[in-house]
């Protein structure tokens, strides 16, 4: 049976980007997104959630996001789960889901509050407009 792994997610930082360079010298950034939702419930009450979703950054998009990229800047994340798995301290199994960006896209803020989507950091042929 085949398989399908694609995220896309818009939300805002909730901190500023944590770039590094691995020892190899391949760039990654990570960076905390959260994803807000409002809806009406049964009783007609409006009810606000927000995920929390960690993201990765890689190569010259991990750069771009750096640069640009401050706690409370909205992207949009199209990108792929990605479970990492490790052994804590006291010899319990761990492991935890994240997104690993295949692309991001800087999203401006217009005068009503609003989001309007902006030229994306594409990963794969390395351009970026960050505005």
């Amino acid at each position: 049976m085949g398989s399908f792994n694609k995220v896309i997610v818009m939300g805002n930082l909730t901190r500023d980007p944590e770039h590094k360079a691995l020892p190899s010298g391949t760039s990654v950034t990570e960076m905390g997104l959260a994803v807000n939702e409002k809806f009406r419930n049964r009783n007609d009450e409006l009810v606000e959630t927000t995920c929390f979703v960690d993201v990765n950054a890689w190569g010259r998009q991990a750069d771009i996001c750096a640069e640009y990229l401050r706690k409370g800047s909205c992207v949009l994340i199209d990108g792929c789960l990605q479970q990492d798995r490790w052994e804590a301290e006291d010899g319990q199994k761990r492991s935890r889901i994240r997104v690993r960006a295949l692309r991001v896209h800087f999203v401006a803020r217009t005068g009503n509050g609003n989001a309007s989507e902006t030229a994306p950091a594409d990963a794969d042929s390395g351009d970026a407009a960050p505005f």
